[in-house]
């Protein structure tokens, strides 16, 4: 090899090497905590919706919020949440449920209500009366689809504004230990069928269901999730709803 020609190649080597280890460096080099790197904005809406929501709330005790105070509940957590999203947005919520309602009840009242069918969003959340008060199971797979079908119907027929969430389930409060280890595992189980049976229909039909089941399977552990009467959810528990609904919601008022 000519020695101009090898002093060429050892100068292009040269180059290669002191690029990579450029590159190198610059990856491994840790963010310092004055780093100008802008902060998240995965919170911050960044597409307008509506001037007016009109928000509708389905269900039972969960729904309306037995044993914990009006603002607890989790319609009302919800509806305070998107109005500090969306401070120029105005929210108005109508909530149709009652403690100790099955889904027969519901229907029944939403039939009494006739509410208009003009709502931005509905949620809807029932079940645990079906299973408490020992229902044929047959009776909740006839009587939640129509439910979904209903609650589409009042959300301007619209399905991406309408959001199912999942039972909790009791067994894991102190309440619940009072039917022993058999009685729990009973009553986890059922409550596991009623939830399978509602998210499949929902994916197979194009509708939102949230799981929040798992956060009142801590309510052994961790008392505070659970209200003064020893079985329903408290205030943190709902807000804890609010928080896995939340980014949902936003993506069904923003589309």
């Amino acid at each position: 090899m000519k020695p101009q020609f090898k002093q060429i190649v050892t100068v292009i080597f040269s180059a290669f090497l002191l690029s990579c280890s450029s590159e190198e460096s610059s990856s491994e080099t840790p963010v310092s905590p004055g780093s100008t790197t802008p902060p998240s904005t995965t919170q911050i809406p960044t597409t307008p919706i509506s001037k007016s929501i009109n928000y509708l709330a389905l269900g039972d005790s969960y729904t309306i919020g037995q044993s914990v105070c009006e603002t607890c509940r989790y319609p009302e957590q919800l509806k305070t949440s998107l109005k500090a999203l969306y401070p120029e947005t105005n929210f108005s919520l109508n909530v149709i449920a009652a403690t100790g309602w099955t889904t027969n009840n519901l229907l029944t009242a939403i039939k009494e209500q006739n509410p208009e069918s003009n709502y931005d969003l509905v949620t809807l959340l029932i079940g645990v009366n079906n299973q408490y008060q020992g229902r044929d199971f047959s009776i909740y797979e006839k009587e939640f689809p129509e439910l979904v079908i209903k609650a589409i119907a009042l959300a301007k027929g619209d399905k991406k504004n309408v959001i199912v969430l999942s039972i909790p389930d009791y067994a894991y409060t102190s309440f619940g230990m009072m039917f022993g280890t058999d009685g729990r595992m009973k009553i986890t189980e059922e409550i596991n069928k009623y939830n399978t049976f509602a998210e499949n229909y929902c994916m197979m039909n194009g509708v939102t269901f949230v799981s929040i089941t798992d956060i009142t399977r801590n309510g052994l552990y961790n008392t505070s999730l659970v209200a003064s009467d020893g079985l329903h959810p408290s205030e943190s528990a709902y807000a804890m709803f609010v928080e896995r609904i939340l980014p949902k919601v936003k993506a069904a008022l923003q589309g």
